[in-house]
């Protein structure tokens, strides 16, 4: 009888003592495609060549979807070594990647593809959970069926410094863009656990130290059924002093048992650009 192997999509986010810890064997990076060259998420370009190339250009670049063919031969090794392999994808709102995949699955046998209905690390509390249920020696398609089930339980949001990415990539306007920069003005974003897409939640005001502390006081009261084993602290291009604010706070609150710090990739980075950070976290 085969392994499980546990896979995701680049855009987990997850460390390396992470994916180690919980046994990820690899990740599918996404397309990231700046001028008439494509990249692959995290393997040949990181988040800080995006805000380099915005800085000189003023565009942003596009993003794609893993193909069918990429996922098939990604697949394929584990499969034909008799193995099953449950995949924990991007959001299906986000992207066509969890398409794709479920396209490459049906070419082969034993892969289990999951709309994670999140991002980032939202998608990487799936990949933790699915993680601990394959050292509990459950089969794969037992585990798919678990982790569908956590998918509205993972709630992931964040705060944007400034909006000129989102300006750049059209979900603000010029106008709107100058008078929250010079009003101070950092709205948060919040994911839609049905499905991964994102829209704007609260619009803070005021320092981005004073704001940070407020969003998570807010984004913890907000739920009274969080779930104590862990939290994310997880940023783009943000200074690394904000990063221990929220660090430091969340553990003077004596609630997780444990806090992790990771960097967003170039997926989400190039939709909120620099000086974002958020927390994810669980709900029972």
């Amino acid at each position: 009888m085969g392994k499980v192997i546990l896979t995701a999509d680049s855009t987990c986010d997850l460390t390396q003592e992470l994916s180690k810890r919980y046994n990820v064997t690899g990740y599918t990076p996404l397309h990231i495609i700046l001028g008439e060259k494509s990249y692959e998420d995290g393997v040949n370009i990181t988040p800080p060549d995006i805000y380099k190339n915005f800085d000189a250009t003023g565009t942003l670049p596009k993003t794609s979807a893993v193909n069918v063919g990429e996922y098939v031969e990604f697949f394929r090794p584990f499969v034909e070594a008799g193995d099953s392999v449950v995949h924990i994808n991007l959001g299906s709102a986000l992207s066509s990647s969890y398409q794709n995949a479920l396209a490459a699955a049906a070419q082969l046998k034993n892969v289990y593809p999951i709309d994670s209905c999140n991002l980032s690390t939202g998608s990487g509390h799936l990949v933790i959970e699915a993680g601990k249920l394959i050292s509990q020696g459950l089969e794969a398609g037992e585990i798919a069926g678990r982790i569908k089930t956590m998918t509205g339980k993972v709630h992931a949001s964040f705060v944007i410094d400034k909006l000129d990415y989102l300006r750049a990539g059209g979900r603000c306007s010029t106008l709107a863009m100058l008078g929250a920069n010079l009003l101070k003005i950092k709205p948060s974003i919040i994911v839609n656990n049905n499905d991964g897409s994102m829209t704007l939640g609260k619009k803070y005001r005021g320092r981005l130290d004073r704001v940070l502390i407020q969003y998570v006081d807010e984004q913890l009261a907000a739920f009274d059924n969080i779930r104590t084993d862990k939290i994310f602290v997880t940023h783009a291009g943000i200074g690394d002093e904000y990063v221990k604010l929220v660090y430091d706070y969340l553990a003077s609150k004596n609630i997780f048992d444990e806090i992790f710090i990771t960097t967003a990739s170039c997926t989400i980075s190039s939709h909120c650009g620099p000086g974002t950070l958020g927390i994810l976290f669980m709900t029972e």
